[in-house]
């Protein structure tokens, strides 16, 4: 695989977490899973070993936007929905930096929307982390483009009637060369994950589900503590695909797509072995749907997708590069003339 961290600088001595801690204060509701995912993403930047000056942190609007304060980095709290095009510029105009955009479920998916797939199509060298907590934090607790239909909130006081993104099958969809999912209270995962996307080489998408105790508490209850040896599918690159207490439950093949069954009972040429360098999406997008649509009781986590293909900024540099090489005069005078003309008569 193609390192995507080999044109930045790396630091100069070695770092803790305590070197990527801004002094502001952390202002998030007590018991937040945002609290868990800033001080492993400070750790796992610190273990990096970049120059800390090479990185920058790039958000949205949300709860989760507010992380370019907490981090001792460069970083913009920008605007709703656009903090993947900002991003886009940056990573354009400078391979030397470390790009991150931090976004949550409604920053990214509705208003942002359309930057998020075009940023992961154009597989942009950056890595999106998106917390996703399926509610509006901030405003206070309206349904969100993940919220699971039926939703009682503010905004669907009779029900939510929308059904929900998978932002994994999302970003699968969109052609990301990289995918991952991750749960805010497993740091040993969520780190691990994170290192493997900052050094991807292209656009790198991560959907953290992280707790919102205010607004949308115990929502990934049964994916934590006892309960996830049996809910959370973990996905390993070339093993198969098992889980629950003693494996003993398994991923098949079935007749119309992937099915979950009973290890014991299963032929074991059926049972899936994950393949996360798979040029072809569709068995990763299969996983993706084993994901429970309404009230989480199952999901898949892990690193769904992770393949090779050319970073749309190194080969903007590239063609701009090759532009300026050419014959100025020339190149305006073909440009003008255009590949096609017409008389009237």
């Amino acid at each position: 695989m193609t390192n995507g961290l080999t044109h930045i600088p790396v630091a100069t001595a070695p770092q803790t977490r305590k070197d990527f801690t801004s002094d502001q204060e952390v202002r998030w509701c007590p018991g937040c899973g945002d609290y868990v995912i800033l001080s492993t993403f400070q750790g796992m930047l610190a273990d990096l070993g970049l120059a800390r000056e090479n990185t920058v942190v790039i958000s949205g609007i949300g709860c989760s936007s507010r992380f370019p304060y907490y981090v001792d980095c460069y970083g913009m709290h920008s605007i709703h929905g656009r903090a993947t095009a900002i991003a886009t510029g940056v990573a354009a105009a400078r391979e030397d930096l470390n790009v991150w955009v931090v976004t949550g479920d409604g920053d990214a998916l509705s208003i942002g929307g359309n930057h998020l797939i075009h940023a992961l199509r154009r597989n942009v060298n950056l890595t999106i982390l998106l917390f996703n907590n399926r509610i509006y934090g901030l405003t206070k607790g309206q349904y969100s483009p993940t919220s699971e239909i039926g939703k009682l909130t503010k905004s669907s006081p009779y029900g939510s009637l929308d059904n929900p993104f998978d932002p994994v099958a999302l970003a699968l969809g969109a052609g990301a060369t990289f995918v991952a999912r991750a749960v805010d209270s497993d740091r040993v995962m969520l780190s691990e994950v994170m290192k493997q996307a900052a050094q991807h080489q292209g656009a790198a998408l991560i959907e953290i589900y992280q707790n919102c105790p205010i607004f949308n508490d115990e929502a990934f209850d049964a994916l934590k503590g006892p309960e996830a040896a049996e809910s959370l599918i973990k996905l390993v690159d070339g093993e198969p695909v098992k889980f629950g207490a003693d494996d003993r439950l398994c991923v098949v093949r079935g007749d119309y797509g992937l099915e979950i069954v009973e290890t014991a009972g299963a032929d074991p040429e059926r049972i899936v072995v994950h393949d996360a360098a798979r040029p072809d999406p569709t068995q990763a997008f299969a996983l993706a749907q084993l994901t429970d649509h309404g009230v989480l009781h199952r999901a898949p986590v892990g690193i769904f997708r992770d393949v090779d293909r050319p970073a749309y900024d190194f080969e903007l540099r590239a063609q701009v590069a090759a532009a300026k090489a050419e014959n100025p005069r020339a190149a305006l005078s073909a440009a003008m003339r255009g590949g096609a003309s017409w008389e009237i008569a």
